[in-house]
């Protein structure tokens, strides 16, 4: 039922067909998509220049899914912006807004929790409760774009949930997003970032979309990649790096792997030599990552000599490298820490509740 509602997460073709069984002309579809998708209307009755009978019945057979914002963190350094946001069943999902001099870039949620029980992550640890739809991403940036005024030129699928897990929903975003009739925003503007599904690495290559592949590698020895990534156990390095070398080929798109460098645990030469060897020739790039420090896990960043030392050997085997420059880190903008509490001790943000 929610879905049939779901009015959102329909493309002006799907509109289309539906407005045939109302007797209505085709052009209402992409007057609808607009409302919706350009002029983020929250309600049927915004919709002025559709007849007022009609508006009607649209607000009896569907819904607008949107995201009510329920708290919200600025930091003082930098003005990330930090979303705590309410969806129709109460579900409460994170979303963080960064501001470069290129524009907006925004991270959005995919799932309600995730189940991939990453070792270092702070969103596996308040469980997964289901998927997210495509109105439901749409929703996290709409939301923050009525908020501060803005428009978001950047999108990463880096929030909570793993995006492959939720596949066909991730799909309907990226269609949506990129709609010449609605954001129109382009893929190249676009990163998904997935821990290492591989069939649907391999699934997602067939679409070319034009977008950047992330992937969460974290280690360079399964026995390693196991203890932090649960994932690993069904499929292990050498499966996901031959599913990337696969997509890159299909795609002719340059991957990110992501690596986030977590004292005496990853961090060491050999790790950084063994990383080298396995991607050496890859259409790649290194994004190491300071850890981030999450409630009630052991794990801690590795010091700033040792980050060097690690990107300097990689840099030797040839491999593109940065070190990923730190956000909103006074507001704890990575995402999983703001949805599992409420009790936010002295940490220097203006915070502010929907």
């Amino acid at each position: 039922m929610f879905i049939d509602r779901d009015i959102l997460s329909k493309t002006p073709e799907e509109l289309k067909e539906i407005l045939a069984g109302y007797n209505e002309p085709g052009y209402r579809a992409v007057q609808i998509f607009h409302w919706l998708h350009r002029k983020k209307a929250g309600s049927f009755s915004e919709m002025t220049d559709l007849p007022a009978g009609f508006r009607e019945k649209l607000q009896a057979d569907f819904s607008i899914f949107g995201a009510k914002i329920e708290k919200k963190l600025v930091s003082c350094i930098d003005d990330t912006v930090k979303y705590l946001l309410k969806l129709f069943d109460g579900e409460l999902v994170e979303a963080v807004l960064m501001k470069y001099r290129h524009g907006y870039s925004m991270c959005i949620s995919t799932q309600g929790g995730c189940k991939m029980g990453c070792s270092f992550c702070a969103t596996g640890m308040g469980g997964f409760t289901r998927n997210l739809t495509a109105s439901e991403m749409l929703s996290q940036i709409y939301a923050a774009e009525k908020d501060m005024g803005v428009r978001v030129s950047n999108i990463v699928l880096m929030g909570m949930g793993e995006p492959l897990d939720n596949f066909d929903n991730t799909i309907g975003f990226l269609e949506l997003v990129s709609h010449k009739e609605g954001a129109n925003l382009s893929l190249r503007h676009v990163t998904l970032s997935t821990c290492g599904i591989v069939d649907k690495i391999y699934e997602l290559a067939k679409f070319k979309f034009p977008l950047t592949l992330s992937v969460s590698l974290h280690a360079p020895f399964d026995e390693v990649r196991t203890k932090l990534m649960p994932v690993n156990k069904k499929w292990g390095i050498c499966e996901l790096i031959e599913a990337c070398k696969t997509y890159i080929d299909m795609t002719k798109r340059r991957i990110s792997f992501e690596y986030a460098l977590i004292d005496e645990i990853n961090d060491s030469d050999e790790c950084a030599l063994q990383l080298s060897r396995i991607l050496k020739g890859m259409l790649c790039h290194v994004n190491l990552i300071p850890a981030n420090a999450v409630s009630g896990k052991d794990h801690k960043k590795s010091s700033k000599e040792r980050m060097d030392r690690f990107k300097s050997i990689l840099e030797k085997g040839g491999l593109n490298v940065t070190i990923r420059r730190t956000l909103g880190a006074d507001i704890n903008a990575s995402c999983g820490q703001l949805r599992g509490r409420r009790d936010f001790g002295e940490v220097n943000f203006h915070e502010t509740i929907g």
